[in-house]
């Protein structure tokens, strides 16, 4: 298969397409074009302010669609995927009644019925069917909203993005939805090689029944639109024969579908006109919006986002994908970007790119890409400033632009890596997120000033850290003084936080005399190494410290003296905190078991039901296992006098395929080289139906 040569350029449109369209949909969800045009008019261009709302905000659009995806690395990168296999990824990342799905209930919300059938062992395609369900329930629109990154992983491949479309959407719908979900996934990957929307309807027509009812919707429309030059006669035809008092359930796929493709055909070519259309038209905005932008963007590239208004400036490339595995959440465009472009290369048979600029986490290296960098606001900043992205080398850096910069004010850009204090007022839903980057860890990044600069400047690596009052302060490294035309890298090796997380990294600039104008380049920021740190209950009255764990338990109780204890009702519960970028680590601390059948630490977790387990069990033994899905394999044990209410000191390390675990003296250790092995993730405290306490973790290199 012939790629396009502007893969990773289509791809990183298609994800910005569809985070401007959920964005820009989510703040007015479920509205009807009647209420839309009476309290908003036609939507030509963000309303969150407007409302009352953050723009950038959890939502089920984004983060089912891009973790549903991750299926492919966990099981296989193959055409073949199964819908079984996708449900497995459901178990491992959704975090019951707090991430990714709508948890309306049973019999309600779709993926909720859906997600309770896995739990219980009904496996996919069987959790989603209408043999399960009911045809009501299955044929609401969520199959639908999560098949953009099938599509952008099989580029011109439509009838494969179908199929994985297909398999991904009866892990929890059925019928009518499946089939919307599997044409719109065929369209979208026939968008990498054409821009005909007859064609690309047509496309995706083929994949599905002729005598299907979206077959029969998609008839209708395109005659309606021959007949109406106006798009609000079409819509109102939709609204007459296939509005939502036509379906039963909450939020049906047909008459969101109707609007999707009424929008493509009025306004093909038209980024603004087509978000115009399907969001002024109301129901299910945000998710309807989204598909139509991440197909607009594919089928017109990063080129026909700049006609019209900033879709981008404001979003910044920023997004949120809440799941289990917390270092995942707080992510980019450009980094999802990349992962979806090296999906889609390896399920073609080719080789993964290049990671830019040696693996640093922010390259820049994609037009207009600030991967949300953002000028910091406040008292002890200047606003006097702008960000964006520049030519640098033969490539892109970032380009933090300031004038008239005196010695008492700083300029400064930072990202966010930790959630960001707007998520306190968010009406959508719960935000599952662990830092980025931690106290240990060593920052680098490399800078030049502009050659034209007016003034020598000061610069410095920054970081934002929550206080005891879940305040942002500030803590700098050292000043860098740089010259007109002259660069430096950088280097930081970030200090204790006192246990608070750090929410923000960046940099900053101050003149070194009276004034300064003129341009940084920032080329590239990173950071590597393992983590120094002491996961405990920091001082004062704040909460984002334990919102910076992932939490898989029944209960993460605060009312206790210890810092961390969990209680599991039923089943197995965890909590976890750390990246995919923690390899080679060890965790240690007293642990103490209340009640349960067995408790202990996790290391290397990547997510609720895939990591190694460091643990001591009520019937008298120590063990490391490995819990992959459905099974857990023990690596090692011996004989151990566990007891209740006693606390343990338990140490546990990860280095290559070694794991060793000491508690209370006794040591065991295993080595999995094995194709199930897991090289990296997150540390974590467990228990099975009781409960476990801590007071604190200390995370560092192994000894």
């Amino acid at each position: 298969m012939q790629l396009p040569n502007d893969y990773l350029e289509r791809v990183y449109a298609g994800v910005i397409g569809k985070l401007v369209g959920v964005y820009l949909g989510r703040p007015f969800e479920g509205w009807t074009y009647q209420k839309i045009m009476e309290e908003l008019g036609p939507i030509e261009y963000y309303v969150h302010e407007r409302l009352n709302q953050p723009l950038v905000v959890t939502d089920d659009d984004v983060a089912g669609t891009f973790t549903f995806i991750r299926a492919l690395e966990d099981y296989g990168i193959k055409p073949d995927l199964s819908a079984e296999e996708i449900g497995k990824a459901w178990l491992n990342y959704i975090v019951e009644e707090r991430s990714i799905l709508w948890w309306g209930g049973n019999g309600n919300s779709t993926e909720h019925t859906a997600w309770l059938n896995l739990k219980k062992g009904v496996a996919a395609p069987a959790s989603g069917s209408i043999a399960t369900n009911g045809q009501a329930v299955a044929e609401q629109i969520g199959a639908q909203i999560f098949i953009d990154g099938w599509a952008m992983v099989a580029p011109c491949q439509p009838e494969l993005a179908a199929r994985l479309a297909e398999q991904a959407g009866k892990v929890s719908h059925d019928g009518e939805s499946v089939y919307a979900a599997m044409l719109w996934a065929a369209m979208e990957a026939e968008a990498f090689r054409s821009s005909d929307i007859d064609h690309l309807i047509d496309t995706g027509l083929a994949q599905i029944p002729r005598d299907s009812l979206i077959a029969k919707l998609i008839t209708d429309i395109r005659g309606w639109h021959k007949a109406n030059p106006d798009w609000r006669d079409t819509r109102q035809k939709i609204e007459d024969e296939y509005g939502y008092d036509k379906y039963p359930g909450n939020c049906h796929v047909v008459p969101n579908h109707a609007l999707m493709v009424m929008a493509a055909l009025y306004a093909p070519h038209d980024f603004q006109q087509a978000q115009m259309i399907v969001n002024t038209s109301g129901w299910d905005t945000d998710c309807n919006a989204g598909n139509v932008g991440c197909l607009l963007g594919i089928m017109n590239g990063l080129e026909g986002l700049e006609e019209g208004p900033d879709w981008r400036g404001p979003i910044a490339d920023r997004m949120l994908i809440s799941s289990a595995d917390g270092g995942n959440s707080i992510n980019d465009a450009v980094r999802q970007a990349y992962f979806l472009t090296n999906l889609g290369l390896q399920l073609s048979g080719g080789q993964k790119l290049d990671a830019p600029k040696d693996g640093a986490q922010f390259h820049f290296s994609l037009p207009g890409s600030q991967q949300g960098f953002r000028p910091q606001t406040g008292l002890d900043v200047s606003d006097a400033i702008r960000v964006r992205n520049a030519e640098f080398e033969g490539s892109r850096a970032l380009a933090i632009d300031y004038e008239a910069l005196g010695p008492a004010q700083i300029a400064a850009a930072t990202t966010p890596t930790f959630s960001p204090r707007e998520m306190l007022n968010m009406r959508t839903y719960d935000l599952m997120a662990t830092p980025l980057v931690y106290p240990g860890q060593i920052v680098k990044a490399r800078v030049r000033a502009g050659a034209e600069n007016r003034g020598i400047v000061d610069v410095k690596l920054r970081v934002r850290v929550y206080d005891e009052r879940d305040q942002l302060r500030n803590i700098d490294a050292t000043a860098v003084t740089i010259e007109p035309g002259k660069e430096a890298v950088l280097q930081w090796t970030l200090p204790d936080t006192g246990g608070q997380p750090i929410a923000e990294i960046g940099i900053t600039i101050s003149a070194k005399g009276k004034r300064a104008d003129g341009r940084l380049l920032v080329d590239y920021l990173r950071w590597d190494g393992a983590p120094a740190l002491t996961l405990k209950r920091p001082s004062g009255d704040c909460d984002f410290w334990r919102m910076s764990w992932v939490n898989g338990a029944s209960f993460f109780s605060k009312r206790f003296p210890a810092a961390f204890r969990i209680a599991q009702n039923s089943g197995e519960g965890i909590i976890i905190h750390g990246t995919r970028q923690w390899t080679d680590y060890q965790a240690a601390g007293n642990v103490m078991l209340h009640l349960g059948n067995y408790g202990g630490l996790a290391i290397r977790a990547q997510g609720l039901r895939r990591y190694y387990g460091a643990r001591v069990t009520r019937d008298g033994r120590m063990q490391i296992v490995r819990v992959r899905d459905e099974d857990t394999k023990v690596l090692a044990e011996t004989a151990f006098n566990t007891e209740f209410e006693k606390p343990i000191s338990m140490r546990v390390s990860a280095k290559g395929d070694s794991i060793v675990f000491e508690a209370d003296g006794v040591s065991i250790s295993a080595r999995d080289n094995s194709p199930e092995a897991f090289g990296d993730g997150g540390v974590g405290l467990l228990v099975h139906e009781g409960a476990l306490s801590s007071n604190e973790i200390r995370v560092g290199a192994v000894q």
